[in-house]
């Protein structure tokens, strides 16, 4: 292998997996590199170096990792590879063999990336693999996106204590920790200070946020108010049986947490339910929504589901589609249940075809977007605050509203990371937004 450039234009390109934390991550990463003097190029570009920020929440996550490592070598076959996040820690041998990688980084050794990866090339091995024993880290780095987005991931929280049945999320990330909340509000700070007009908190279980420090994440919420220059602020995926009343009431007050939950559910079957481990039953679910909606009737829900794990019957798999159809959700994120290794769902029996796990998905699927444009036809005609975050086809622009509907508007000069209030319309010619006119 040649060794990359090590001149003061040395180029430096990131990709990112799966979800919010590790975009969070990601920027982090970029923001130590950049600092340093390298140049940050697109990750379709040549570069230098290249660094994969993975998932392994199913099977396809670690494919496209394998893809895209392919990928950068046809762009430079030349480049040093690095690939971290969940399938590096998890998976790290594995990985070591895929031809093109030189460098593994599992678990927090991603806060080390500038000085692992400039001791990689000086010492000109071409194959490193650095992982750490994640269950037994106590060290909580955080971290926020920026530049990519109008929006900035603001990471809360890392790990989980829960161990459902069928996820690796605790062998990936550890257990549960965060930082204080006097650290948390001066990230946030940071992130406003980069021009971050809106932040999402995230995390893996943000719910869980400060526990072992005697803090509460509605201890945050009410501190996050006072952060100047942030108008809005929203709660990614909080588990059910943390989303407290209080947080719930507090969001409905308030001027800059939006109407806006991402609440997990996984199944509607109460025995589901206990076969993934999970902490609540579809009783204290439909309770949560019901207390959203009674306070904030604007509010958008969105909500995870499984299907096909081991042990869903089609009786089972039936009550989670009637208890769907029965709350009053705005739209759902489905996934297809992927074996896991070292889970305990794999003991589970019986287990689900795949084309039959296929065919529950486009069920739920039909039902959210049935779901998601009757919330987006009940708001047609009203007004509404949109955060413009980008330019689209045809001379438009794309935002959201307060309560996440997408909204797509004539296209003004200067008008990205701004906030106009509009007028809702009809649904567009895909059915993925609203129309919105300026008042």
């Amino acid at each position: 292998m040649t060794s990359p450039d090590t001149s003061s234009h040395k180029t430096v390109a990131f990709h990112t997996l799966g979800c919010k934390l590790n975009f969070s991550e990601t920027s982090d990463m970029c923001r130590r590199m950049t600092n340093a003097g390298y140049v940050k190029v697109d990750f379709t570009e040549s570069a230098d170096i290249y660094v994969i920020n993975t998932c392994t929440v199913t099977e396809e996550a670690n494919k496209k990792c394998r893809q895209i490592i392919s990928r950068c070598k046809r762009l430079n076959p030349n480049a040093f590879v690095v690939v971290t996040g969940c399938y590096a820690q998890l998976q790290a041998q594995k990985i070591s063999q895929i031809e093109g990688v030189n460098l593994v980084l599992g678990g927090n050794k991603k806060t080390q990336i500038l000085s692992i990866i400039e001791q990689c090339l000086a010492s000109h091995e071409s194959k490193i693999i650095l992982s750490t024993d994640i269950l037994h880290d106590k060290d909580f780095f955080p971290s926020y996106s920026a530049g990519d987005r109008t929006r900035s991931f603001l990471k809360v929280q890392d790990g989980c204590d829960y161990f459902c049945s069928y996820c690796t999320i605790p062998m990936a990330r550890g257990l549960s920790r965060s930082a204080s909340i006097a650290s948390t509000v001066q990230m946030a700070r940071q992130a406003a200070a980069d021009g971050a007009r809106e932040i999402v908190l995230t995390g893996v279980n943000i719910g869980d946020f400060g526990r072992h420090q005697g803090e509460t994440l509605l201890g945050l919420i009410q501190e996050l108010e006072g952060v100047d220059g942030v108008e809005r602020f929203r709660i990614s995926s909080i588990e059910p049986n943390l989303l407290t009343d209080d947080i719930i009431r507090h969001c409905a007050a308030s001027r800059k947490f939006m109407p806006h939950f991402h609440v997990p559910l996984q199944s509607g079957s109460d025995a589901m339910l206990k076969l993934m481990r999970r902490r609540y039953d579809t009783a204290l679910y439909a309770q949560k929504v019901q207390t959203i909606k009674s306070l904030i009737p604007n509010a958008f829900i969105g909500v995870d589901v499984i299907v096909g794990v081991n042990g869903e019957t089609p009786e089972l798999f039936e009550q989670t589609r009637s208890f769907i159809e029965s709350i009053d959700v705005s739209q759902l994120h489905v996934f297809t249940y992927s074996e896991r290794p070292n889970t305990k769902a794999l003991a589970i029996k019986p287990v689900v075809p795949v084309p039959e796990r296929h065919h529950r998905n486009a069920i739920l699927h039909e039902i959210s977007e049935r779901k998601r444009i009757a919330f987006y036809q009940a708001h047609q005609g009203q007004e509404a605050k949109v955060l413009i975050e980008s330019s689209l086809r045809d001379g438009l622009h794309v935002g959201f509203t307060e309560n996440y509907i997408r909204v797509e508007l004539p296209a003004s000069p200067h008008e990205v990371n701004t906030i106009a209030t509009v007028r809702l319309g009809e649904l567009t010619s895909d059915a993925l937004a609203l129309s919105a006119s300026r008042i």
